[in-house]
């Protein structure tokens, strides 16, 4: 809806929506259903998954924490957040793979650490976010944004105790079991 609605067809309806939210998934399904045998010869896939993972979750991260604790983001500048999330995680992730070593390109991509990497593209994606946020809405709040209250955040003195009950029950299970 963010992409296809906005920016390719904007007098989409609801069923065209919903259809092209199908095809996509089937697209991206299969794609996973080509790539998941490729992944069988890798010595350690799940580190290829966490790193691979980690080209995207830096932008949603960023997206999600100026989204929820600054009244002043915007859609538009999350939608720019997330698509420039990826070439920026790549640009990190390109370095440490040593195919530049020894060619003059070799200072231009940093050798940093895996965490590193994600942690330096949300930080970068953040500031992208808050750029163009503040210069769309020229510092004000966004109008679509909403005020977080104490009150949203309440929870009943029996859901704090069941809380508490289940978590003295994982404890438990953990201890004894692990």
């Amino acid at each position: 809806m963010d992409i296809y609605k906005q920016y390719i067809n904007k007098k989409s309806d609801d069923k065209n929506t919903v259809k092209v939210g199908r095809i996509t998934a089937a697209v991206a399904l299969t794609i996973g259903a080509i790539v998941a045998p490729l992944l069988g010869g890798i010595n350690q896939a799940f580190q290829f998954i966490q790193e691979y993972t980690g080209v995207v979750s830096p932008g949603i991260l960023a997206i999600f924490v100026l989204g929820l604790f600054w009244k002043k983001a915007t859609n538009k500048a999350a939608i720019w957040g997330a698509l420039l999330s990826i070439p920026i995680a790549m640009f990190f992730k390109v370095g440490p793979k040593g195919w530049a070593t020894g060619t003059p390109m070799d200072g231009i991509f940093p050798s940093v650490p895996f965490l590193d990497q994600m942690g330096y593209t949300t930080l970068l994606t953040m500031v992208i976010i808050a750029l163009i946020s503040w210069f769309q809405q020229k510092g004000a709040d966004d109008s679509k944004g909403f005020e977080l209250r104490k009150e949203t955040f309440k929870t009943s003195s029996t859901f704090n105790i069941s809380a508490f009950a289940v978590m003295i029950v994982l404890a438990f299970l953990y201890a004894f079991f692990w």
